[in-house]
């Protein structure tokens, strides 16, 4: 295995990460934006107001994009060890 075939996985690995985090990290910074509206708006400054939505909204997101997620990350490893394989 040469450094430019490293560094190929290593690209791809990245790339999917960033992918497979977008819509969590999406959904927590649109539901934070409408609710520091909100609380600039209505001038209500409550910690748990900013915080139990968030937790909300992403575990939500998560349990919904779970299964796009793992099957992802699976084909993707499974491609990886097939190349690796052929090497």
């Amino acid at each position: 295995m040469t450094i430019g075939i490293a560094t190929d996985y290593l690209r791809q690995g990245i790339n999917l990460l960033l992918i497979l985090c977008m819509p969590v990290i999406g959904a927590g910074l649109a539901i934070g934006l409408l609710i520091s509206l909100f609380q600039a708006v209505t001038q209500i400054q409550e910690q748990t107001l900013t915080f139990v939505p968030k937790l909300i909204i992403v575990f939500v997101v998560l349990s919904l994009t779970f299964p796009w997620m793992v099957s992802s990350l699976m084909s993707w490893t499974l491609s990886m060890w097939t190349q690796i394989y052929r090497i």
